[in-house]
């Protein structure tokens, strides 16, 4: 659909309220969506074996805060649909400093959003956030334990910073959705302490999809970020950690003035920003970073080869973590799995990336434009998480070195040589 006749038809996107319950041992969270005329949604968030307890202790006021600002981050999810140029915020107060920081939120992390759907965000009256002023919120400021959650979902990335962190102090795994691949990586770690959350989708948003309404990249580390930052404080962990690098910082492809970063929510800019929005609205206490920001993408895949015991189950793979998608490990198809098998090719042998990968993907001829665009030549880089162009290329050429020494360059190597 057009988005410029989806905004004249639905005006106002309205975050009506939030709600909450104990359910035997899980927190149960409900959000209420409007967008006028006619649209509603009503998401939920479980998280999992809550100490009620510990709820008490933190405190009414605290609590709906933290609830608040997740109904607050789902929001870009469901607007989009329509694109509306009003949000009305109902549910609970936002001052004039908020209100400015959410607005650049939905309009960087919305980037890729903007680009695939050709929309122009740059006018002053595109998107207007209207709220009541107030302090209602109440900041954390408890102390929190000196305990390290770890967001994981079974890739490269969230891997290393786990074994490193095992040598630090007690960790524990933040999941998101588990599926039955991440639930196999989860048993490799041995990591007893899990806490697990069940992010359910309104199932309307999946069928205005399907009839044509507006789809496309929403921010979801942040999402994530937000979904931490709550579970921290109730499972009382003051160390949230990350696993984003530094090459999450580069973009794709220049639109309308702005660099498009697929990758924006696991930027440094990002990390900044949420990082002081939460000691002065979230959680004074809580000590949220990435532990890869000053690594590249080679170094963490050199990094991954010290845990061997992760390489028959490990996956990057985000095939299989789209709604309704078949679980795959790896596609072979996707530029995610040809960057990950690129990276690790210099580092491993053949026995190990067939361990992993189950085929040489650098004989996929289908991917000759994917090994373009992931070096610069042509396309934009992909929209997935990968590295650099310039760290495509070095590994490319370390690549192309190893299979030369080993007397047999497959296709994608070849081509290579050729392209530079």
């Amino acid at each position: 659909m057009n988005y410029k006749e989806l905004r004249k038809k639905y005006p106002r996107f309205i975050y009506e309220k939030y709600s909450y319950k104990i359910s035997g041992n899980n927190l149960e969270i409900f959000f209420n969506f409007q967008i006028e005329p006619g649209i509603s949604f009503k998401p939920k968030i479980i998280i999992e074996n809550i100490n009620k307890s510990r709820i008490t202790k933190i405190g009414d006021r605290v609590l709906n805060n933290l609830v608040f600002h997740l109904g607050l981050m789902e929001i870009p999810s469901y607007w989009k649909a329509t694109c509306s140029p009003k949000i009305e915020i109902e549910a609970s107060p936002l001052n004039q400093e908020q209100i400015k920081w959410w607005k650049d939120l939905f309009i960087k992390g919305m980037g890729q959003f903007f680009y695939e759907n050709k929309i122009d965000w740059r006018s002053k009256n595109f998107l207007t956030i209207e709220c009541n002023n107030g302090n209602k919120y109440k900041n954390f400021n408890g102390k929190l334990k000196n305990k390290y959650l770890v967001p994981f979902a079974g890739g490269r990335d969230s891997i290393v910073t786990l074994e490193n962190l095992k040598k630090k102090g007690e960790v524990a795994l933040f999941l998101v959705n588990p599926n039955k691949q991440i639930k196999k990586v989860v048993k490799v770690t041995g990591v007893k302490k899990q806490i697990i959350v069940k992010r359910i989708v309104d199932k309307k948003l999946l069928e205005l999809n399907k009839k044509g309404y507006l789809n496309g990249h929403t921010p979801f580390t942040a999402v994530l970020s937000f979904l931490s930052v709550l579970s921290a404080i109730l499972f009382n962990y003051k160390n949230i950690v990350f696993s984003n690098e530094k090459s999450a910082d580069e973009g794709n492809v220049k639109y309308l003035g702005k660099m498009i970063n697929h990758q924006w929510a696991k930027s440094s800019e990002f990390e900044r920003m949420f990082k002081n929005y939460c000691k002065k609205y979230l959680a004074k206490n809580v000590n949220y970073f990435s532990y890869l920001r000053r690594y590249g993408e080679l170094e963490i895949s050199k990094m991954l080869t010290k845990y061997p015991k992760y390489f028959p189950v490990f996956s990057s793979c985000n095939a299989s973590m789209r709604i309704g998608a078949k679980q795959i490990r790896w596609c072979g198809n996707c530029p995610k799995c040809l960057f990950v098998y690129l990276t690790l090719y210099p580092f491993l042998g053949k026995k190990d990336l067939l361990t992993i990968f189950g085929k040489d993907i650098f004989q996929n001829k289908k991917l000759l434009l994917t090994m373009k665009s992931l070096i610069g030549q042509g396309r934009p880089k992909p929209f997935e998480c990968v590295g650099t162009k310039k760290e495509s290329r070095l590994a490319f050429r370390l690549s192309f070195k190893k299979a030369k020494k080993e007397g047999k360059i497959p296709y994608l190597l070849t081509i290579f040589l050729g392209v530079l």
